[in-house]
């Protein structure tokens, strides 16, 4: 099944401003990671196309839409779960969605490295333990470890991150000018 053109082309018609950006979400698009996360937030109007089983009307793609997103190199029945995806991950970006204005800036991939291990009360639960260093009230320590354990856990688990990431990467920056 492909989506005819003409309800897509009426909808977009009725929804486009001139600060519109159109974006199909399918596997042909560019990979969508949180560069693109923070880039979108910024824009003032997104318009979301999302295929079904087999995508939308090739017109579509040629005369509607300014760019195409991929959400992962896998296939999926449609493009709702991926606009989604985006919506989730666009949102949380704007000023004044997230309760601190800052909290964004400390999340795995926000530096280019995973997000530091988390901790809650209470101090030890079944023998294991908060890290002493968190409980000691010294912020510059708490960041200095924080940043330790994120180029750890990131060197460990995802090392296709590192090559760009300096080790005294700040993590408590966004990306280039969100600082």
């Amino acid at each position: 099944m492909v989506l005819k053109p003409e309800p897509i082309f009426a909808a977009v018609d009725d929804l486009r401003r001139s600060d519109s950006r159109v974006i199909l979400l399918s596997p042909r698009g560019r990979s969508y990671g949180q560069d693109e996360a923070w880039r979108l937030s910024r824009e003032k109007h997104l318009i979301l196309i999302c295929g079904h089983y087999e995508g939308v009307d090739e017109r579509v793609r040629e005369k509607l839409i300014d760019e195409e997103i991929s959400v992962g190199d896998y296939v999926l029945t449609n493009g709702a779960l991926p606009a989604l995806i985006v919506v989730d991950s666009v949102v949380r970006l704007i000023p004044g969605v997230l309760g601190c204005a800052h909290s964004n800036r400390e999340e795995s991939f926000s530096s280019g490295l995973l997000e530091y291990p988390q901790y809650t009360r209470p101090a030890e639960f079944r023998g294991m333990k908060v890290p002493e260093v968190l409980l000691s009230g010294n912020h510059g320590e708490v960041a200095r470890w924080r940043r330790e354990r994120a180029w750890e856990l990131t060197k460990a688990r995802r090392p296709d991150l590192l090559p760009d990431v300096p080790a005294e990467t700040d993590i408590s920056l966004g990306p280039p000018g969100q600082s």
